[in-house]
């Protein structure tokens, strides 16, 4: 599964398991059966996330919560690390990368503060792209 499959289907999973007010059970199965399919990175339709049109997943309201329940500080908003520790992901430089490869980052992957920008941008406008409710101000 690609990196960013594994933090769709991270976040995903949280709506089935939180009383989401829209179509939870809908969602409960797309998730989980198209999780590979973001390994096309470039392709903005994963056909399986949005699988009720109209019926989007929360992420904002999802990882909210996470990270009140957490017991660390992390700033998801801004920072690929926190997201990532946030959904018990690999959060290390290598793993970082391999999702900086992934979603075609063609900046110095050595310039890591630029490239962690640019990671938290991406991700977000990823799922918003496939099926995820994020606000404007996390996908510039």
């Amino acid at each position: 599964m690609s990196i960013f499959g594994t933090i769709m289907s991270a976040i995903f999973k949280h709506a089935n398991a939180s009383p989401a007010p829209q179509s939870s059970a809908p969602q409960s199965s797309a998730p989980q059966s198209s999780a590979p399919s973001p390994a096309a990175p470039g392709a903005p339709s994963t056909s399986a996330a949005p699988a009720a049109p109209g019926a989007q997943i929360d992420v904002e309201a999802i990882l909210t919560k996470l990270a009140a329940q957490n017991k660390e500080k992390l700033d998801w908003k801004h920072s690929i690390v926190d997201l990532m520790k946030l959904l018990n992901l690999d959060s290390s430089l290598a793993a970082r990368k391999s999702l900086a490869t992934e979603l075609h980052y063609s900046g110095n992957e050595n310039d890591t503060a630029t490239m962690n920008v640019w990671l938290i941008k991406q991700v977000m406008q990823k799922l918003a792209q496939n099926g995820g409710k994020v606000p404007p101000e996390l996908q510039h």
